[in-house]
């Protein structure tokens, strides 16, 4: 090989030399090929369930009127009469918070498609409390109302019974984490994050009674929450 050529090649090999290390200066990591590991914690999850029993201080019914007629003129303006006797009946019997949920027209055919007449339909629900509402269902069935719905049994402050029961959730998903930890040799530290699993509905218990007016017992309620909790651990 010729002297000259040698050179060029010794000349090439340093120059590629000297890329290298000014990437590596650069680039630290990249030279010494090291990879910073992303920090993270240790994390102990639970589940936790809170529960609130408590009994039930409203009612929410619905009652509605069916109407059929030759036209659809005669059919809605039928049950919007009778509609307007349930709805007076509910109000002079302690009803509260009245709403219509439905009005409805529709048409009756015979199996060859034809129309033979119309059909109406009006609801309106109403809320009491629970000892006010068996004589609201009696009311609106003496007014005309053609279907009884409920009724449904509510608390008024359900807001704070979810909240206690949010609480005995946090409350029972710690315990857990407490358990845990003490079976795998590790402490609980703070909260990492926290989340709802669930959101509330009251879950009725069985109850049964007798009166004159039709029977309303309120029996109990079971009000709910359920959680999911990270824990740090040392």
């Amino acid at each position: 090989m010729r002297p000259n050529r040698i050179l060029v090649l010794c000349a090439a090999a340093a120059a590629l030399a000297a890329v290298a290390l000014l990437a590596g200066i650069g680039r630290p990591e990249a030279a010494r090929g090291d990879t910073i590991p992303a920090a993270t914690d240790s994390l102990v999850t639970t589940s936790g369930h809170g529960a609130v029993d408590t009994v039930p201080d409203r009612a929410v019914i619905s009652a509605g009127v069916r109407v059929e007629a030759d036209s659809a003129a005669d059919a809605l303006s039928r049950c919007s009469a009778a509609a307007s006797h349930v709805i007076a009946a509910l109000r002079a019997h302690g009803g509260q918070s009245l709403q219509t949920q439905e009005v409805s027209l529709d048409p009756q055919t015979n199996d060859a498609g034809k129309t033979t007449g119309y059909v109406a339909q009006n609801t309106v629900t109403a809320e009491s409390t629970i000892a006010a509402a068996g004589g609201l269902i009696d009311a609106a069935t003496a007014a005309g109302a053609t279907s009884i719905d409920g009724p449904a049994l509510t608390v008024a402050d359900s807001t704070a019974l979810y909240r206690q029961a949010l609480a005995a959730a946090v409350a029972d998903a710690k315990a857990k984490a407490e358990v845990l930890a003490k079976a795998g040799g590790f402490s609980v530290g703070a909260v990492a994050s926290m989340s709802e699993t669930s959101t509330s509905t009251p879950m009725p218990f069985a109850a049964s009674g007798v009166a004159k007016e039709a029977p309303v017992v309120a029996g109990t309620q079971e009000v709910t929450a359920d959680v999911q909790v990270s824990f740090r651990i040392g």
